[in-house]
């Protein structure tokens, strides 16, 4: 279908939209066009990660480059127009919304992949020494996993961004900003400091915390791109010089209700009666279980819950009760996911960040959303002063 509209699109294309493509080219440029030239490798390599392309390819010497350029010339024609029709399907998408009062949520990881066009066209800006990762990113052993997590992207080099006034990233976070109103920006904790593994170990347990850019990063963000709309994924094991960072920019921070009920109930910072205004409240996020599979875990946070409410927790009420404090708090913001809306259990789970797969499957069906449930929502907002 791409093939056919990209053919229609040569054919018979009016000269104003040609004109507009030409200009989204040329002001695009700056990443459109290492972008289409490794899709197009990607395609020409079979999908081989790029970090086993021929030598001069994957060292991007020049003339290769351009001979393939030259014999690829339709096909990275034809990558711009994706892009170039996805940005002004996207844009009027975010005007549509903007006009009937929603806001567009975005959410940026921290890392990027290993083989992505990124690496392969400012190999210096990360821990990779020709093509091969030295520093793989990742967390230590938690909760989660007692190995750790191991991610397989490669840590960014901090000091060559610094030397090149963190141009890669003023250039990410200002298109990201172009796409949507506010910026989740995941890892958070990364920018003040950060677990390294080196590449040859096969757990994250032998890494080691490596200083990350602080505050010296967002001043510079802050003086090249004004208003920072960003939301600071501060959850975790986080320590004091995290939240600083995080306070130092105003940057609202997240408040997770499954992680209220601990052993530490009255003094955690996700407790509702410990909320500030300048956060964010969940029930929980996508990295969290349902709150009806939270409650079938059988963890002693169900009767740290009900010791704080004062009532019996069941299934049939434990995800009412957990969306209700998150609608009561003092928190600009709440966000429910729509399976503890549903009432949906451990089934509807989107993600557990321990495993490698069945994640992300889970999809809403059109018939899930009615109006009594419209209704229900109306009213929380009602009742919570949340219009």
């Amino acid at each position: 279908m791409f093939d056919k509209a990209y053919k229609t699109f040569e054919q018979t294309c009016p000269t104003a939209l040609r004109q507009e493509f030409q200009q989204f080219c040329a002001e695009e440029a700056y990443w459109l066009d290492d972008f289409a030239l490794y899709t197009v490798l990607k395609q020409h390599h079979e999908n081989k990660p790029w970090h086993d392309w021929p030598t001069a390819l994957r060292l991007r010497e020049a003339n290769a480059l351009q001979t393939f350029r030259d014999q690829q010339t339709d096909a990275l024609a034809k990558i711009n127009w994706l892009q170039f029709v996805f940005d002004r399907q996207w844009n009027d998408l975010k005007m549509y919304c903007n006009r009937l009062g929603v806001r567009l949520f975005g959410d940026l990881p921290f890392y990027v992949s290993y083989d992505s066009v990124d690496v392969w066209a400012h190999p210096e800006l990360f821990s990779v020494d020709d093509g091969r990762m030295i520093g793989v990113a990742g967390v230590p052993p938690d909760e989660f996993s007692a190995d750790g997590q191991l991610w397989g992207m490669p840590v960014y080099r901090w000091d060559v961004h610094k030397k090149q006034h963190y141009a890669w990233w003023i250039e990410r976070l200002r298109k990201n900003m172009e796409r949507y109103d506010l910026l989740r920006l995941d890892h958070f904790r990364a920018f003040a400091d950060y677990w390294e593994v080196p590449a040859d170990e096969v757990t994250a347990v032998h890494g080691s915390w490596q200083p990350g850019p602080g505050a010296d990063l967002f001043t510079v963000l802050q003086n090249e791109l004004g208003d920072l709309l960003f939301v600071a994924e501060d959850l975790g094991k986080i320590d004091q010089p995290v939240y600083e960072l995080r306070d130092a920019f105003g940057l609202p921070g997240m408040a997770v209700l499954q992680f209220a009920f601990g052993e530490d109930m009255p003094k955690s910072v996700n407790n509702v009666h410990n909320h500030k205004p300048n956060i964010i409240a969940y029930t929980g996020t996508h990295d969290n279980n349902t709150t009806l599979g939270w409650y079938r875990q059988g963890r002693p946070q169900i009767r740290q819950l009900e010791r704080y409410i004062g009532v019996p927790v069941t299934e049939e009420n434990v995800h009412l009760i957990l969306i209700r404090l998150a609608y009561a708090s003092v928190a600009q913001t709440a966000i429910l996911p729509i399976q503890d809306v549903l009432g949906l259990d451990e089934t509807a789970r989107l993600n557990n960040p321990a495993a490698s797969a069945n994640n992300w499957t889970w999809r809403l069906l059109p018939d899930q959303l009615t109006p009594v449930l419209e209704e229900q929502l109306r009213g929380w907002a009602e009742v919570y002063n949340r219009y």
